[in-house]
């Protein structure tokens, strides 16, 4: 299995509570602490990241014109539930 390609290193400063949680994991899981910390960021942009970049795309969408009319949507999916319901 290849390997991510990798950034330049970042320089971060940390809280010095959640560096000594990082810390704690990292030995207590034989990992470095770049890795709790990557996994953790993981985490966060499969979350809330991933809310705030849907956003960014839908406004990007918005700004270029890739919009549907409310109406137009509410009467396709009326008629839908209507076909399912005869």
């Amino acid at each position: 299995m290849s390997k991510s390609p990798l950034s330049e290193p970042l320089t971060l400063r940390l809280p010095l509570a959640v560096l000594e949680d990082i810390e704690k994991i990292a030995a207590a899981s034989d990992r470095a602490r770049s890795w709790v910390i990557v996994r953790a960021l993981k985490l966060y942009l499969a979350g809330e990241g991933s809310d705030i970049l849907a956003i960014i795309k839908g406004r990007e969408q918005i700004a270029t014109g890739d919009v549907h009319d409310m109406d137009d949507v509410i009467r396709e999916i009326e008629a839908i539930v209507n076909s399912k319901a005869a």
